[in-house]
């Protein structure tokens, strides 16, 4: 038997408890992990089948992580698990059973670039001009209504309000034909999909129902309504469900996260068993006071208190700034210290904040205080255009209905197929009910298109199905190695010989890198496979916190990390809480919830920044300090004036400043001196002339500089490479 022996009581008792539905309310740092594995361990060693375990995450790290552990405890047997995000999943079911919905195995799955790409050519197609509203907005729409389970059918029939609504629903009922179409799916289909195939087809409802004999969730307050539906519908007769989470975490309701979900289940289930996991292994006593006194106000909460064995701890210390750049000064300033005095590495420190857009200046000021930092939440790897370039070229070799991406590569690179080209080719297919990849074949029928555009693309058809005929006779990564080489593009980044090609070309080989290692690690694994993974990776994903860099992150993005100390900055009315007072009672909630997970993913230090003022949409506002602060226990706070600290201190030079904090601080120094480069700097550039910075972003040799040169030229420099003479 598996020795449990590594579990506290309550631990112990969620793991061994086998009769049925069951709930496990896992505090903060309380081990919920540890549960999860131990329990699917433990139920394999009493002789479950692993292949009828189905274990629901929401991060592919999170999932990787636990297969990891449960095969240290039971071997090899782990390796038939279901376990995943719901996403990757139901999308592996969906390739599957494709065909009972008029799907085929190959569709594409579209992110969210792809869907908010579709929208805008509905919107073209159909020449609809809504005053004030953005294709974005109307994306983000149809994907809220999807997430609540409202198709356009329904919201014809009892959501239309007013003219906006009516505009919406003609784009939102186009958006899913031409999903169907062109054979491709977006992320809450991969939801919605299931539910339609087990209500129709009971054979195979029943055929997965049966399957899995044990279901487990991680993070189960974040679950929307069509991933509580699911579960629903595959749980045995017997209640066989594990679900694991921590209500004062749930901070997902702009993406349909549904609280109710975890304050009902008692309901929905009426013999379920009620765990509480209130030991803390994270934080010190003093930074699980504070966050409990905070998240007790709210009145929407599963009843429990956190306890720790850790020690008393520092106090939080609140960080009284004049504005966002003194904050970043201060936030600069303290890790200094902290750094000099505990011997900490760069990678212990983590920079929290609401909004992405807050990080601009704080990296603004890490790259002159030379405070090396990585940002988790940017650009992603996979979002990059030059990636996603390449990576569509793939989906199209996979799934030639696949317009979205077809319409990306079709002149990239340049092959003289312009805009109204592509256009005519559009009009052309529609009216013959065929995709536009076989329109290809009868460009020579579509009318006003040159004789020598049509030759282009009749070539760019025999390309693609040259390696549509070498898909499944190369390997993911022969063929891509080959399509690349084949199209040109490295060759033409490198000839191109600027710091924006020169990113690009880097980029292009690590995606080419990443497809061999893909198909080394799975020598049968096919291209389909790599594709569903590329669409389902999230940017947390990526996050190994091995680089010695300090970590700049939103609050969002942090769920589910830790670090020794946490900065929390711009903690300002209407910035966090991110409302003001129109806002719902259940939308403060949810802030404050939100500022609950910031406080508790600190092990040892937490500091809170507040700004007097603060540049927000183009001009300074004055701000009043986050209620929140106020709501934190005062016994736990210490409040110091940072601005008269920082004055204090700057009387010493900053190579002095810079030696007394880093002397014996081992980091990777990029040796990037760039601290006369600002926004507002007269540069020269040997090709392009006079210029003036507008922005810096990234840092070390990643260092980036937006220039405006003369005639308007704007241009994305890497510094690395740059050789820019500031004037």
């Amino acid at each position: 038997m598996i020795n449990l022996k590594d579990l506290n009581k309550a631990q112990k008792l969620a793991v061994e408890y086998d009769e049925g539905a069951h709930i496990v309310v896992a505090g903060a740092g309380s081990g919920k992990t540890r549960v999860l594995t131990y329990k699917i361990a433990y139920l394999i060693d009493k002789g479950y089948d692993p292949d009828g375990i189905l274990s629901l995450t929401f991060t592919n790290k999170a999932a990787n992580e636990m297969k990891k552990r449960i095969n240290q405890l039971v071997g090899s047997k782990a390796e038939n698990i279901w376990m995943g995000t719901f996403h990757s999943i139901f999308a592996k079911i969906l390739r599957v059973e494709a065909k009972s919905l008029n799907y085929r195995s190959n569709f594409s799955i579209y992110d969210a670039e792809d869907s908010l790409s579709l929208v805008s050519n509905i919107i073209s197609d159909h020449e609809i001009d809504i005053e004030g509203v953005t294709p974005n907005s109307i994306k983000h729409r149809i994907s809220l209504l999807k997430n609540h389970m409202i198709l356009p059918k329904e919201f014809r029939q009892h959501h239309i309000q007013n003219f906006i609504d009516e505009k919406i629903a003609l784009v939102f009922d186009e958006y899913q034909k031409r999903l169907v179409e062109f054979n491709a799916m977006d992320f809450d289909d991969l939801l919605l999909k299931p539910i339609e195939l087990f209500n129709e087809n009971s054979k195979i409802h029943q055929k997965y129902k049966k399957k899995f004999s044990y279901l487990l969730v991680d993070e189960f307050q974040d679950t929307n309504k069509a991933q509580y539906e699911l579960l629903k519908l595959l749980v045995t007769r017997e209640g066989k469900i594990c679900v694991v989470g921590d209500d004062a975490q749930s901070i997902y309701s702009w993406r349909g996260a549904n609280l109710s979900n975890m304050l009902d289940f008692e309901k929905d289930f009426s013999k379920a068993k009620v765990f509480k996991l209130e030991q803390n292994y994270r934080s010190t006593k003093t930074i699980l006071a504070a966050a409990d006194s905070v998240i007790k106000q709210n009145k929407d909460q599963i009843i429990k208190t956190l306890w720790t064995d850790n020690k008393e701890g520092e106090k939080l210390t609140l960080v009284k700034c004049s504005d966002e750049k003194d904050e970043g000064y201060q936030i600069a300033r303290f890790i200094k210290q902290e750094i000099s005095k505990k011997k900490l590495s760069l990678k212990d420190f983590a920079i929290l904040y609401r909004t992405n857009a807050q990080s601009r200046v704080l990296e603004d000021i890490f790259r002159r205080e030379k405070i090396p930092y990585r940002i988790i939440g940017g650009v992603e790897f996979y979002k990059r255009k030059e990636v996603k370039d390449i990576v569509a070229y793939l989906r199209v070799l996979s799934n030639q209905n696949d317009e979205e991406s077809l319409l990306r590569i079709m002149n990239f690179p340049q092959r003289g197929i312009g805009s109204t080209t592509i256009k005519r080719m559009i009009v052309f297919a529609r009216k013959h009910e065929i995709s536009l990849f076989d329109t290809m074949t009868r460009v020579f029928e579509v009318i006003d298109i040159k004789e020598r555009i049509q030759k282009n693309v009749k070539q760019f058809k025999v390309l693609l199905d040259k390696y549509i005929g070498l898909k499944d006779k190369l390997s993911v990564g022969e063929l891509s190695r080959a399509l690349v080489d084949e199209l040109g593009v490295l060759r033409m980044f490198k000839a191109e010989n600027t710091p924006e090609s020169t990113t690009r070309w880097e980029n292009i080989n690590e995606l080419l890198s990443a497809l061999s290692e893909f198909s080394n690690s799975n020598k049968e694994a096919k291209l389909e496979q790599y594709l569903e993974e590329v669409s389902l990776v999230s940017d947390i994903d990526l996050y190994e916190g091995e680089q010695n860099a300090v970590t700049m992150l939103t609050v969002h993005s942090a769920k589910g990390l830790e670090f020794p100390i946490v900065f929390i900055s711009g903690c300002e009315e209407e910035v966090f809480p991110l409302s003001n007072r129109f806002s719902s009672d259940a939308t403060l909630e949810e802030e404050r919830r939100l500022f609950y997970v910031a406080v508790t993913r600190a092990k040892q230090k937490v500091y809170i920044s507040h700004a007097r003022s603060r540049y927000r949409f183009g001009e300074v506002a004055y701000q009043s300090r986050s209620r929140f602060i106020e709501e934190i226990a005062p016994e736990t706070l210490e409040e110091i004036n940072g601005t008269a600290g920082r004055k204090s201190g700057s009387r010493k030079s900053k190579k002095e400043m810079y030696y007394e904090y880093f002397e014996n601080v081992d980091y990777e120094d990029f040796n990037q001196d760039n601290k006369t480069l600002k926004p507002g700097s007269r540069v020269m550039h040997d090709k392009f002339g006079l210029g003036k910075v507008t922005l810096v972003t990234g840092a070390g040799e990643m260092t980036k500089a937006t220039v405006v040169f003369e005639g308007n030229n704007v241009k994305q420099l890497m510094l690395k490479f740059a050789k820019l003479k500031v004037l």
